[in-house]
Order: C-alpha cells, then sequence, then structure tokens
C-alpha cells in the first residue's frame, strides 16, 4: 500500500497545480494551455518556449504576457473570471490580487483565497430577474413592433397602387389637356386682336395696378409679421427668465407692456401651483376689436388674399363685357320680338341674320362678337382648371413615389419599415411649467403650460451619425436641429435616446447645455425579436 501512496501522492500535486496554471484563463482557450511531454510551455505569439513551471509563477517570461494569465506580473494582460452562477468577464492584470473586491468578479477568484466572498449566486439572481423582466417587455414590444412592420408593407402597397392609379389619370389627363390646349389656341386666334385691344381699357389697368398693390402689402405685412414674432419670442424669454429682485424699472415696464398687450397675467402673479391670480383681467383685454361690416377677418385674409392675387384679370374682364352686354329680362320695351307676331318670327330671324351679315362684308360691323369672346375665356379657363388638375396629380405621384423608396430604406424608416408607422406620431412629457412635444420626423416643441408662445426645438435631422444604418444603435438615437433661437443664445436642438419598450413615450427631458435638449423615451420599434438582438456578453 506505501508505494501506491506515494505514487499517489505526486499525482494529486500535479493536478493541483495544473489547475493553478489554468487561472484566469478563458475556457476557449484552455487547450492552448498544456505543457509538452518535457514539461515545456510556447508562449502565445511563438517567440519562446519556456518550463511549464513558469506559467502563472507571478514572472513575466513571454513577451506578449501569455504565461501570466492569472496573475498581475505581466502589464496590460487580462484576468478571467468565471464568475460560475452568472456571467463570466475580463478584468485587466493590474487589478489582480490587488486586495480589492472587483465587481466584475463575484466569485473573488482574482484575489487570494478567503480574501472576497463569492456573491455570484445572489448576483446572478438579481440579474436574471431584471432580464426576465426585461424580456418579457421586449417579447411584447417585438409583437408590437411586427404590427409596424405589417403596416409598412400595407402603406407601401398602398402607394404603389396609388402611383400606378395616377400613372394612368397622368395620361388620359395629359390627352385631355392636349385637345384644351388646341381648342383655346384656335378660340384665342380668333379674338386676340380684339382682346388686346381690351387689356388697354382702363379698367384692366387699374385692376393691373391693384394686384401689384395686394402683392406689395403682402411683401410688407409678411415682413412685420415676422419680425413681430421674434419680438413676442424674445419678450417672452424675457418675462419668463428676468430676475424681479434687480428691481430694473426698464425690463420691468418692458414686461408689463408685454404682457398687457398680449394679455397674459404678469409673471409674479402665477402660483407656484400652477394656477393663475384669481385678480380678473381688464376689460379692454377680454374685448376683442370690433371688424367692420364687409371688411376680411385675419383668417380671410391668410386663406383667401393668394387667390385674389392670383386671379386671371383677362378671364375677368371678358366676363365683365359679356355680363354688361347681356340684355336685363325685363328689358321688353327695347326686344322688338316682343312686338312681331309669331307668325312672323321666322321670317325676321332670317331677315336679321342676312343684314348682320351684309354689314360685316362692308366692314361696318366686326366679325368679332360677344359670343367668341365667351368661348375663348371658357376655353382658356378650361385649359388652366386642367392643367392644375395634372400638376397635382404629378406632384402626388412624385410624393408617393418618394415615400415607396424611403420606406424600407435603412437610412430613413428602417430596413423593415418599422419607424414609418410613428411618422408624424406625437408624444408628450410635462417638466414643472412646460410640456415637451415629440412628433416623429416631424418636429420638437416646448409648450408652456400657463399661456403664452411655443418654441420649435428643431426639425428632424438625422439618425445617429456615429452608427451605422440598420444596425439597433443607429436607431437609438435622433437629431432635432434649428428651433426658434433663444434670447442671447444658440437655435434650440434636441438629441432624443431611444430603447426599447411597449409604448412611445418620453419619460426624462433635460436642459444639457443652455437651449439644448435631451430626450430620453422608448419605442416597440426598437423591440427586436428574442435571439436576433446584438450579444455582447457571455453567460456561463
Amino acid at each position: 500500500m506505501v508505494p501506491w501512496l506515494l505514487l499517489a501522492l505526486p499525482l494529486g500535486a500535479t493536478a493541483a497545480a495544473g489547475s493553478d496554471k489554468l487561472l484566469g484563463v478563458h475556457p476557449s482557450a484552455l487547450a492552448k494551455y498544456t505543457p509538452t511531454k518535457s514539461n515545456t510551455w510556447k508562449c502565445l505569439d511563438g517567440s519562446k518556449e519556456i518550463s511549464w513551471n513558469a506559467v502563472n509563477d507571478d514572472y513575466c517570461d513571454c513577451p506578449d504576457g501569455s504565461d501570466e494569465p492569472g496573475t498581475s506580473a505581466c502589464p496590460d494582460s487580462r484576468f478571467w473570471c468565471k464568475n460560475e452562477g452568472h456571467i463570466g468577464a475580463y478584468i485587466h492584470s493590474s487589478r489582480v490580487g490587488d486586495g480589492l473586491c472587483e465587481t466584475e468578479c463575484c466569485d473573488g477568484s482574482d484575489e487570494r483565497p478567503g480574501t472576497c466572498p463569492n456573491r455570484c449566486k445572489e448576483i446572478g439572481e438579481a440579474y436574471r430577474a431584471k432580464r426576465d423582466a426585461e424580456l418579457k417587455i421586449q417579447k411584447t414590444g417585438s409583437k408590437i413592433r411586427s404590427t409596424y412592420i405589417a403596416f409598412a408593407h400595407k402603406e407601401r402597397k398602398r402607394l404603389e397602387d396609388l402611383a400606378a392609379s395616377l400613372e394612368k389619370d397622368i395620361v388620359a389627363k395629359e390627352k385631355e389637356v392636349e385637345k384644351l390646349r388646341e381648342i383655346a389656341e384656335r378660340t384665342e386666334s380668333l379674338t386676340q386682336a380684339a382682346l388686346d385691344h381690351k387689356r388697354q381699357s382702363p379698367l384692366y389697368q387699374s385692376l393691373l395696378n391693384h394686384n401689384k398693390a395686394l402683392k406689395s402689402l403682402k411683401r410688407e405685412y409678411k415682413k412685420h409679421a415676422d419680425k413681430e414674432k421674434q419680438l413676442g419670442q424674445i419678450l417672452d424669454s424675457l418675462r419668463t427668465g428676468y430676475n424681479p429682485n434687480y428691481q430694473d424699472m426698464a425690463v420691468l415696464e418692458a414686461v408689463r407692456g408685454w404682457e398687457e398687450l398680449a394679455g397674459l397675467p404678469h409673471i409674479n402673479d402665477v402660483k407656484k401651483d400652477g394656477e393663475e391670480s384669481s385678480t380678473p383681467e381688464p376689460e379692454s383685454e377680454k374685448t376683442e376689436e370690433a371688424v367692420d361690416d364687409g371688411l376680411w377677418t385675419a383668417d380671410e385674409l391668410d386663406s383667401e388674399l393668394d387667390d385674389l392675387i392670383g386671379t386671371d384679370y383677362t378671364s375677368l374682364l371678358l366676363e365683365h363685357e359679356d355680363h354688361i352686354n347681356t340684355p336685363t329680362e325685363d328689358s321688353l320695351l327695347f326686344k322688338i320680338t316682343s312686338y312681331i307676331p309669331d307668325a312672323w318670327l321666322p321670317q325676321y330671324e332670317a331677315w336679321k341674320d342676312n343684314f348682320v351679315d351684309w354689314l360685316e362684308k362692308l366692314g361696318i360691323v366686326s366679325e368679332e362678337s360677344s359670343g367668341s369672346s365667351t368661348e375663348a375665356t371658357r376655353a382658356q379657363q378650361a385649359l388652366t382648371e386642367a392643367n392644375a388638375e395634372l400638376a397635382h396629380m404629378k406632384r402626388e405621384k412624385t410624393e408617393s413615389e418618394s415615400d415607396v423608396l424611403k420606406i424600407f430604406n435603412p437610412e430613413h424608416f428602417g430596413a423593415e419599415g418599422e419607424w414609418k408607422k410613428l411618422d408624424d406620431t406625437c408624444i408628450n412629457h410635462e417638466v414643472g411649467d412646460y410640456t415637451y412635444e415629440l412628433c416623429f420626423f416631424k418636429e420638437a416643441k416646448q409648450k408652456p403650460n400657463k399661456g403664452g408662445s411655443n418654441f420649435s426645438l428643431g426639425r428632424f435631422q438625422s439618425w445617429n451619425k456615429d452608427a451605422r444604418p440598420g444596425s439597433p444603435e443607429y436607431y437609438s438615437k435622433q437629431v432635432y436641429q434649428h428651433g426658434t433661437r433663444c434670447w442671447n443664445g444658440p437655435e434650440r436642438s434636441v438629441v432624443v435616446l431611444l430603447t426599447c419598450g411597449v409604448e412611445n413615450t418620453i419619460y426624462s427631458v433635460q436642459e444639457l447645455e443652455k437651449c439644448e435638449y435631451q430626450f430620453k423615451g422608448t419605442s416597440p420599434a426598437l423591440c427586436l425579436p428574442p435571439g436576433k438582438e446584438p450579444q455582447n456578453h457571455e453567460e456561463l
């Protein structure tokens, strides 16, 4: 029995020594840490062959540091923590044996036995509970995402069918326009000389001058409206941002004046709980200025002024002449046919036609009649309307074709079209005195809850430019720029950071720098089906 024990002891010692040699080695590299028959080992870079006993002996022999995977002897090497019951992880060799319990090494294998307790079981259980909750969200979100993808396919089919239908309609409309153009040109050639003469009338020239005046007034109105909007934004910023403790009377008067003009309560009278002062507003602020009868309102000016400016004055002139040349229904006194017996009417009409032909041949009257003018006007009007319809069809077809190309483009709505469903979908988040609104792919806004002007925080510019189009990282960030300029500051902008979630929502708003905001939110569009998400960890 003694010889057997003597043989067994060295074998046990060798096995124990062999397990120490593999300390800090990743499972995929275990096969590389095997001694030769002569008990030597070659560095992983092939530069040296050393004694197997020199592996993990706390002295760096290999230039690549591969002989010390379990110690801190070699700089710039890594130690693998097995972390059984949780997730294995690498730490830098400098952190091995430093007496500190590393979070990444929950099994404490990077320190001497007994230095750090093995906490992998409890950490692993907490991690798996969190992972299961996230997996549940991911599964639910991925189902919603699949409905977004189905919507994208239906939308592409709808747009393709619309473009094909419009193509047929455009071909038919182009033929119609060509026919109407021939009719209008033929009719116009008969009356062009008379039309040129009519355009010299004082009425027509006055209409042209009125048109120029309207265009000029609109241009000046737009300039003043833009300036008024900018001044309102500046005064709103001053109203909400100035410090009343400074007792600057010039600023106070400016704020008071703006509040009176805009019908706002004084900022100091607004209670902290969001309710405004119960003091009634002056009657002058509540009553609107009466509009004179017949004058246009501001809404009518916005909606109808362009149509008025675009009036076809030539057609209007011809219609006016038709109107004044049309006899009234009640003027029977000057209708000779009213005094001729019915039996004589055929002979009278024939005599009238022959008489008019005779006057035209002698050059006493012109061959043009008001009827021809009316015909020319109607032909031109029909051509104009047909051309407008054709232009609208072409625009709609171009937009449809463009949308089809964007739906499954990774740089627009995603390779699977999962973001098309959210195009122009708006979500809100309230923070203090403001509500922040994000309309996907359109615009972000800041809306005061207590009255005042809204501020644009920027329009959609791009996805994450630092990531590859099509990757989850690419769609986890949206950039909105060129919003309303801050008072004495830059243009407002927003960076939107998104993660997987079962709802489209914003849960955090921060102003990281002056007028530079960060929204954090969730969207099912980012929830990939389980198994398709990128893997950046290894579980044991």
